[in-house]
């Protein structure tokens, strides 16, 4: 049962959206206050939390560049303000939807489905990999093998986990290129191979005796759990 937090000081608006979730199914909290919501939503770690920006504490939009500090919670910002400043403000603050009020239950269900299903992708990225020996963990960004630290740059992690995330499949360098370095059109694959080559060396292996990094000539590289001998 999806975990619903609202945060809204309107005491009449309140128990309405709490119910109206309720009886679709959802489990749903709720707070009166920027910060008593900031708190439940760290404490109660909620799948999405709906925000009024008009709250008797702090402003929303503060709550909101708040709360994306320490987590990744999906947020939908519910609100009256219409105006194109604040809907902006609330997007680049985090936000990943904005309704304005009024609104029917109908339509803010219909945002609560959308934005789960567009950050679902998100949250699995978060779970912790481990092949073999190796942990990564995203949510930290720190990796180990036999639970040794390693020494990884930003981007070294980024493609060892987009690697970890497709365990046992062959990747392409072009898919690397574009999901890691973000070029979609093209690059160059030296790039990779340079990336490819000191990642191998902080795992204690070479391309001719690999461990984890297997390349697949002609395709990509596999990562996978070493086999004992």
């Amino acid at each position: 049962m999806p975990q619903v937090l609202v945060i809204e000081d309107d005491a009449r608006i309140r128990p309405l959206i709490m119910r109206a979730l309720g009886e679709r199914g959802y489990a749903v909290s709720s707070a009166a206050t920027g910060m008593q919501g900031l708190s439940l939503a760290v404490e109660g770690r909620p799948d999405l939390v709906i925000l009024d920006l008009g709250l008797p504490d702090v402003d929303g939009t503060q709550v909101l560049t708040m709360l994306r500090a320490v987590s990744d919670v999906p947020v939908i910002v519910a609100s009256a303000r219409d105006d194109d400043p604040s809907l902006v403000g609330c997007l680049d603050a985090g936000a990943d939807d904005y309704v304005v009020k009024p609104y029917t239950t109908a339509q803010l269900e219909a945002r609560i489905r959308a934005v789960m299903r567009r950050t679902g992708g998100l949250r699995e990225r978060a779970r912790r990999r481990e092949v073999g020996g190796l942990a990564l963990d995203p949510a930290s960004r720190l990796a180990t093998l036999d639970d040794e630290p390693l020494d990884l740059s930003p981007r070294e992690f980024d493609l060892l986990l987009h690697l970890a995330e497709r365990v046992d499949e062959v990747v392409t360098k072009r898919e690397l290129l574009a999901e890691v370095w973000q070029q979609a059109w093209g690059g160059s694959e030296k790039t990779i191979d340079v990336h490819l080559s000191w990642l191998r060396r902080k795992l204690g292996e070479t391309a001719a005796a690999p461990r984890y990094l297997h390349t697949v000539r002609g395709v990509g590289v596999r990562l996978s759990a070493p086999t004992e001998d």
